[in-house]
């Protein structure tokens, strides 16, 4: 006989999962592991025609590539995580891929693009098509030794199609120290279950469940050491490449969006290192570290420090923050371009925030 988690109970051992209904918040049951979490995501692909390149563009070509057309009727767009092949072998063409833009390119526009990637110009094309991905059925989500709830028991025994629709859940995510780490949205649909080898009482369920944002499968690594808990010393990600890094910056933002933190007083001194600030995930990564410890958040872009400056992030002003190695994050970061390519110093604008967010800067 199967036993339900009831209620509000959240634990079940090491449960990492708890997927709950959007709509009122019940528990459909908890679980410790998944299958079917990880994976790639469907990828639009541009084919840019007359590229004339200003560097080489092969491999991973960056977390937000900007496509800005020609002329000023029409804004730019983005193209997420961008791979390419490389050049056309014996044309003058490039191929782009990546995670399209909800808008994508203006209506009926196919003309001349320049291309970059938020730090440099990679080239620039007289004419492009774009390739939409071909729709395929997403990958079974299986939840593995799951304590089923009531509700979800109910909707089993009665297994009609509209009982076995979940309709829209979550699937929150914490690590084995029960420190709430993520969540997913999905659209779960029961295709099947059946007792587990994972205990008596326990079963596995399978569904259809549509992932709103499915996770990466380079950034696997990356959550298996958060799944053990947040890093305890600071310059975890230090030794990753900008694409990880980004993934790592996406779980420190998710997790410190969930946790309750404590204010410091103000006047309070914070120091910041430097060393690694090579790129845009490395500066907020050190921030976050700076202002709340290993794995800490303050901001993801500068809007989201303005929001942290104002409070409930750490820091309450006025306060000091003593910025150690400031020169590699100027080299790396005051020449950097705005989506539509104008020219844009992110060092000093970072400095203008902090500033008027009450924390008084000094550089060494």
């Amino acid at each position: 006989m199967m036993s339900a988690v009831h209620g509000g109970e959240r634990e079940c051992g090491r449960a990492r999962y708890t997927l709950v209904g959007m709509g009122n918040g019940g528990v459909w049951g908890v679980c410790a592991e998944v299958e079917g979490l990880f994976g790639d995501p469907l990828r639009g692909t541009y084919e840019l025609f007359g590229w004339v390149p200003q560097t080489v563009v092969h491999g991973w070509v960056g977390g937000r590539v900007w496509l800005v057309p020609g002329g000023t009727a029409f804004g730019p767009w983005l193209l997420e995580d961008a791979e390419s092949p490389g050049e056309r072998s014996g044309a003058d063409g490039l191929v782009l891929t990546g995670l399209d833009d909800y808008e994508g390119p203006p209506e009926g526009y196919r003309g001349p693009v320049r291309v970059h990637d938020g730090h440099r110009w990679l080239g620039s094309c007289g004419e492009f098509t774009r390739i939409l991905p071909a729709k395929r059925p997403a990958p079974p989500l299986v939840l593995r030794g799951l304590v089923p709830g009531g509700q979800l028991l109910a909707a089993l025994r009665k297994g009609t199609r509209r009982a076995l629709d979940l309709e829209q859940a979550s699937l929150e995510v914490r690590d084995d120290r029960g420190e709430p780490l993520t969540d997913l949205l999905l659209r779960a649909r029961v295709m099947a279950w059946r007792p587990s080898s994972h205990g008596t009482g326990l079963i596995d369920l399978e569904l259809d469940g549509e992932l709103l944002t499915p996770v990466p499968a380079y950034a696997r690594p990356l959550w298996e050491r958060w799944f053990a808990g947040p890093p305890e010393a600071p310059g975890g990600w230090a030794g990753l490449d900008t694409r990880h890094r980004g993934a790592w910056l996406d779980l420190v933002r998710e997790r410190g969006c969930r946790r309750t933190r404590h204010n410091r007083p103000a006047g309070h001194a914070y120091v910041l290192d430097g060393r690694h600030i090579t790129d845009v995930p490395g500066l907020y990564l050190a921030l976050g570290e700076a202002v709340n410890g290993p794995g800490g958040y303050f901001g993801g872009c500068l809007d989201a420090l303005v929001d942290c400056l104002r409070g409930t992030f750490g820091h309450t002003a006025p306060a000091t923050l003593h910025w150690h190695d400031a020169t590699t994050a100027h080299e790396h970061l005051h020449r950097t371009l705005t989506p539509d390519g104008r020219s844009h110093d992110l060092f000093t604008e970072t400095l203008s925030v902090l500033a008027a967010g009450g924390m008084h800067v000094t550089l060494t």
